[in-house]
């Protein structure tokens, strides 16, 4: 780089190059100066590189990871731990943290779920984007899921985080009965490691669903026994 060039006016004259994110790498990604790697994680064309989102100094891994085209959970296993620990860095990622949680939201809640038992102190993101957050895609998740999450997020319930839940849940509308049996099956083997509120949630959508449907008795029998079980196991 010539000498009579600031970092930033360099990066400016590379990039009308074919290969200007290649140079780029080379020079800046591993730089001395922490201005220069800071200013590469901003101007770097396809995102800021993974690396640059462990850096060692904050400044640039907050930009890294502010700029990073990389998934959630990849994206917030690379970040600078420093950055994660301290509230006062933590709030500088904030605004892009709530986009990732609200898409990891609007997903099956796997994801999710590995997000936040490696850094638990995102559960407040988690959950303001379960309550606020729109539906997007019908990438539901299940009963299971949804438990876990619900336990993670003890001391975050209320009534309304419950509804955002539910609301994540595939609605039974579209059951067919040996859909609904075979779903209802696995809730009862399940029973022991579902969170109350969800059986109490399909026990009361399977009474609803069995009302509308148009079953042979024989059938009205099997489905109630198994909502009796819910049920009984949730005393």
């Amino acid at each position: 780089m010539p000498s009579t060039l600031t970092y930033r006016e360099h990066i400016e004259t590379l990039k009308d190059d074919l290969d200007f994110e290649e140079q780029g790498d080379a020079i800046y990604l591993h730089h001395e100066e922490d201005e220069a790697r800071l200013l590469w994680a901003f101007h770097r064309p396809s995102g800021s590189h993974p690396i640059q989102v462990s850096d060692p100094n904050t400044d640039v891994a907050i930009m890294a990871f502010n700029h990073s085209r990389l998934g959630a959970l990849e994206r917030f296993t690379r970040l600078n731990p420093e950055v994660i620990g301290d509230p006062d860095l933590r709030r500088h990622i904030r605004n892009r943290s709530r986009m990732l949680f609200r898409a990891l939201v609007d997903n099956d809640f796997s994801e999710l779920l590995e997000v936040l038992n490696l850094f638990p102190v995102f559960i407040d993101q988690a959950c303001d984007q379960m309550i606020n957050g729109r539906i997007w895609n019908e990438n539901y998740a299940n009963a299971l899921r949804a438990s876990h999450f619900l336990a993670l997020a003890e001391e975050h319930i209320t009534d309304r985080l419950i509804e955002g839940i539910i609301r994540r849940l595939r609605p039974l509308n579209s059951y067919n009965f040996d859909e609904a049996k075979e779903l209802l099956s696995e809730l009862s083997n399940q029973a022991q490691k579902l969170h109350s509120e969800i059986k109490m949630h399909y026990c009361a959508e399977f009474e609803k669903w069995i009302a509308r449907e148009k079953l042979h008795p024989l059938q009205t029998i099997v489905l109630q026994k198994q909502i009796t079980f819910l049920k009984e196991s949730h005393v």
